[in-house]
């Protein structure tokens, strides 16, 4: 009923094949990909490249598509997530222009899903960063569109250090922000990259939006999350979010899955549920990455069709 992956960032230091491979020996049937420029990481979790959208060519994309067949794995999506809104325009084109390679490489490699963020300047209000949105945004939904590619925004608020304080990198964070998102850009090739642990540190029912969004669902990340009561009760919400939540493999945490795999069965959901390994406790080796991705498995399993 649902295509179980993994998202490949956690396999960093991995080829390609390596991953395809590792995702074909442990029961995997696709993997989002990431493909950032290749450099220097501005982040954890980011810098990864296991697509080159700069370089891609056709007759790399068909030897993707050939290993692809061979191991019986495809490509969930393409991940690329930077800040499309960054007050410095320079960068803001930078990161806008891979972007659109990337969504191009995607056509060229007949994936249909392209994930990232919207982007935010966290210094300005609301209201000054929908100014940006609209100035941005509908000419990237119109280039997806034009190469069949469905843009998945993640809901994750990008508000974890002390640069991107007070608001974060990402504005496409609640309910209230996607429904009038959708309303500026309707288009059906824009939705979202559903990840319920961000909805649950912010204090927000993880299982509700599903139902409200459930033609906006393009792509699922399963990451869970726990909340350190006893921290929130001393630093409050305001505190960067990180002094009193971290990401956890799915089922370490306070997601509910049952419920969670419920309401996308109700809706009928039929796409793709990847793996997104963030917990620091599965770290320190490779091995230690394997094990949280194999237990991460291991427990969702129980939701999914053989």
């Amino acid at each position: 009923m649902h295509d179980l992956g993994l998202v490949s960032a956690i396999l960093a230091d991995r080829s390609l094949e390596d991953v395809i491979l590792f995702a074909a020996a442990h029961r995997f049937k696709c993997v989002e990909l990431m493909c950032w420029p290749k450099g220097r990481a501005e982040r954890r979790y980011a810098g990864v490249t296991h697509i080159d959208a700069d370089t891609l060519t056709s007759e790399e994309a068909a030897a993707i598509k050939q290993l692809l067949r061979e191991q019986n794995v495809y490509i969930s999506g393409l991940g690329y997530y930077p800040n499309p809104l960054d007050p410095d325009t320079e960068k803001a084109s930078v990161y806008i222009a891979h972007l659109k390679k990337v969504i191009a490489a995607a056509a060229l490699l007949g994936v249909s899903r392209v994930n990232t963020f919207i982007g935010r300047d966290p210094t300005a209000t609301l209201e000054h960063n929908f100014a940006l949105f609209q100035k941005v945004w509908p000419d990237i939904v119109r280039f997806a569109e034009d190469h069949n590619v469905k843009i998945g925004i993640e809901n994750c608020p990008m508000l974890f250090t002390q640069d991107e304080w007070p608001g974060g990198k990402n504005m496409a964070v609640s309910p209230a922000v996607w429904e009038r998102m959708f309303t500026l850009i309707p288009s059906p090739s824009f939705g979202l990259n559903y990840d319920p642990s961000h909805l649950v540190w912010q204090q927000m029912d993880e299982v509700r939006p599903i139902y409200d969004f459930r033609e906006r669902i393009f792509h699922v990340h399963l990451k869970d999350v726990r909340v350190y009561r006893e921290k929130l009760n001393r630093c409050g919400i305001l505190a960067i979010p990180l002094d009193y939540h971290s990401p956890k493999l799915p089922g370490l945490g306070e997601v509910n899955w049952r419920s969670f795999f419920g309401a996308l069965t109700d809706i009928r959901y039929r796409g793709p549920v990847c793996i997104e390994v963030e917990d620091k406790a599965f770290e320190s080796t490779p091995e230690d990455v394997h094990n949280g991705i194999l237990l991460s498995r291991n427990y969702l399993e129980q939701f999914l069709a053989g």
